[in-house]
């Protein structure tokens, strides 16, 4: 709760300052839903419309969602009607949440799962609104709020690394990020260590799930 408030409210605070209405940031975070992309659409929307780069933008901020369906393939099988929602909801916060801990005794493990997703969507939305509703009330300076999302990507790492599970996955995405910036570049290695860190898990599939 407390992550995913304080960086909805600097979302919808860095939103208001350059000069977005109240309402974006709200519609962006309940359709959207995904921070890293929210954060960059800030100055995508700011200038001249570019559909090609935002689509590319998208997809290759977006794409570690495919590497967080494999160690979930096996916890969201039974789920019903609600699974959609759940894929819909699988965020860096609730994947590390879910993929690092065990369902309470007493509950069924649906319920859980749709309980967690649910907070953390609200949550985001939440933050983004009361961000927004200030930062139409004062004025205030946004340098570095866009660094909240960074730090919080920092602790879920340092977090997935404690699970056995983690240390796979994203011991991969470290070392290979860091063989594509050492080869491509600071300029290419986003695609670069996408498209190595994507061959890795499906490599790593049958391990990373049954662990």
């Amino acid at each position: 709760m407390t992550g995913y408030v304080f960086l909805g409210f600097a979302f919808g605070l860095l939103m208001k300052t350059k000069g977005f209405p109240t309402w974006l940031p709200v519609i962006m975070s309940l359709v959207v839903y995904s921070g890293a992309m929210e954060y960059a659409a800030v100055p995508v929307l700011a200038q001249a419309f570019n559909p090609v780069g935002s689509f590319i933008l998208a997809i290759m901020l977006s794409a570690r969602h495919l590497f967080y369906g494999l160690p979930m393939l096996k916890k969201y099988d039974g789920t019903g009607a609600v699974k959609p929602f759940l894929i819909f909801g699988l965020t860096d916060e609730t994947f590390s949440l879910l993929s690092a801990s065990d369902v309470p005794n007493g509950l069924e493990p649906k319920a859980y799962y749709t309980a967690v997703t649910l907070l953390d969507y609200f949550y985001w939305c939440f933050g983004s609104f009361i961000g927004a509703v200030f930062g139409g009330m004062v004025k205030f300076s946004a340098d570095g709020l866009d660094f909240a999302l960074t730090a919080l990507f920092i602790v879920l790492f340092v977090e997935q690394l404690k699970n056995k599970e983690g240390k796979i996955s994203g011991s991969a995405g470290l070392i290979l990020s860091v063989i594509a910036l050492a080869v491509f570049g600071k300029g290419n290695m986003v695609i670069a260590s996408m498209a190595l860190i994507l061959a890795a898990l499906l490599l790593l599939k049958k391990v990373i799930v049954n662990e």
